[in-house]
């Protein structure tokens, strides 16, 4: 661009328009149609002919390559140092993706499991501790902590400084006046710099938020700090008036009188706990989904993601796991590619198109997938399973969001052998998959990553 405009006096629209021209990896680039103008240009400025084919062609030759040259070393640059801040910083590493959200390959959950695999301890949503991004704390003495912050709960009311700076000037541009962001966060966090939190009903009158935020920060599971796991949280918010302070006097004795009537609330079941730290915060410190239906599926011989290795390669295999991404790259020639969790970890799928054409409505559309085929592995050691039949189980994630399990779901561990399937009981409507009772069915886990 900078020879277009200083040799042959090109204006920067045709010099950037010079620029978008030069071909990438097919050569299928329009840049001949500038070199009458470039190299007459130059001629007429008293440049040397050859001199000016010359320049045109060196700038024709660097489309050919120039483009995946400079994307590959940029890349490269990209990998070496997030593999050393990985290696080295897996706690700052950690918290630094969650604060990039939504982007790359990997979803939250995804992202702490891996942090807490390496080392890293990760720290639940606090009231009385986290921030509106999430932060890093003092932790061992080989990394920090993990802080989740108020950003990671859906809905929940932020201030980023960076958009907010951005639609502070398109508002200046359009002549209007910026309306600020009701930030719940900056709220919570000016409220107990003055003092710690002693109740709900004292955080409910210092922060002043409304009641929509209490619930979503009970939903959550918050406020620990204060004495009150989610059910219970969950309980005495909905006894709170409708985003009305409490008056003084009312607080004093909401503290000291106590419902005579209240019951114990019952402890709310572990599965149920991972399934609203999934819907709320997209990924749960609790537990992994999977390792609830552990026991279903083994009775079934299905095993887990990690028995998908090198070590197992021609054996036929069941395999289940949520979905966490699926490719389908146009250099593939139509293979699939799935990426399975579990508690384990993940286990990576071919889906043939042969294979694709028959099974597309489960590959396209499960959260949770069964995959039956056989493990194949490269001499690198990279393991694949390729699928042969593919069945859709995402209705088992339904019962996770029940009360409790049935114990008929509960079946004993079994040799992992091919068998047929039979799901015909799941349609019986005693079966706990027809039995939708929780009011959070609607998603039970956030949606995979498709890249197509």
């Amino acid at each position: 661009m900078r020879i277009a405009i200083e040799a042959a006096k090109f204006t920067s629209e045709e010099a950037n328009g010079l620029r978008r021209s030069m071909a990438t990896f097919r050569n299928l680039g329009t840049i001949g149609k500038f070199e009458a103008k470039m190299v007459g240009n130059m001629i007429a400025r008293g440049y040397d002919p050859e001199f000016a084919k010359n320049c045109f062609n060196q700038i024709k030759g660097f489309g050919s390559y120039g483009f995946p040259e400079s994307h590959a070393a940029s890349f490269a640059q990209l990998v070496y140092v997030s593999s050393w801040l990985k290696h080295y910083h897996p706690d700052a590493f950690c918290c630094g993706l969650l604060n990039s959200q939504p982007m790359g390959f990997y979803a939250p959950a995804q992202i702490v499991g891996d942090a807490r695999n390496n080392g890293v301890e990760v720290r639940e949503i606090d009231v009385s501790y986290s921030h509106a991004q999430n932060t890093l704390e003092q932790g061992d003495e080989k990394y920090c902590a993990v802080r989740l912050g108020f950003r990671q709960i859906d809905g929940f009311k932020w201030a980023d400084p960076d958009e907010e700076g951005l639609k502070r000037i398109q508002a200046s541009f359009r002549g209007e006046v910026f309306d600020e962001v009701d930030d719940w966060a900056e709220r919570i966090v000016a409220a107990r710099t003055r003092r710690p939190f002693t109740s709900l009903e004292d955080f409910a009158r210092e922060t002043g938020l409304p009641k929509r935020a209490l619930i979503q920060l009970a939903d959550a599971d918050a406020f620990r700090s204060i004495g009150l796991d989610r059910r219970a949280a969950l309980w005495a918010v909905r006894r709170l008036p409708d985003d009305v302070p409490l008056p003084l006097f009312e607080v004093a004795a909401a503290r000291e009188q106590p419902d005579e009537k209240a019951k114990a609330l019952p402890s709310m079941p572990l599965p149920e706990q991972v399934v609203a730290d999934y819907q709320t915060i997209r990924l749960s410190l609790k537990g992994h989904p999977m390792e609830f239906l552990r026991p279903m599926f083994a009775g079934e011989g299905v095993v887990a993601c990690e028995a998908v290795s090198h070590r197992n390669e021609n054996r036929r295999v069941r395999c289940a796991g949520v979905v966490l991404v699926r490719q389908r790259p146009g250099s593939a020639k139509g293979v699939v590619f799935m990426t399975l969790e579990d508690e384990t970890g993940i286990a990576n799928i071919v889906v043939w198109p042969k294979v694709m054409e028959q099974f597309r409505k489960e590959v396209m559309g499960a959260r949770l997938i069964l995959v039956e085929g056989y493990i194949q592995s490269s001499p690198e050691r990279v393991t694949h399973l390729v699928a042969q039949r593919l069945f859709d189980r995402s209705h088992d994630l339904v019962g996770l969001a029940n009360d409790a399990f049935s114990r008929k779901r509960l079946l004993p561990a079994g040799p992992a052998l091919i068998e047929p399937l039979n799901d015909d009981r799941r349609d019986h409507p005693d079966h706990p998959a027809q039995k939708i009772r929780h009011p959070r069915n609607v998603r039970i886990l956030p949606r995979s990553r498709d890249f197509h």
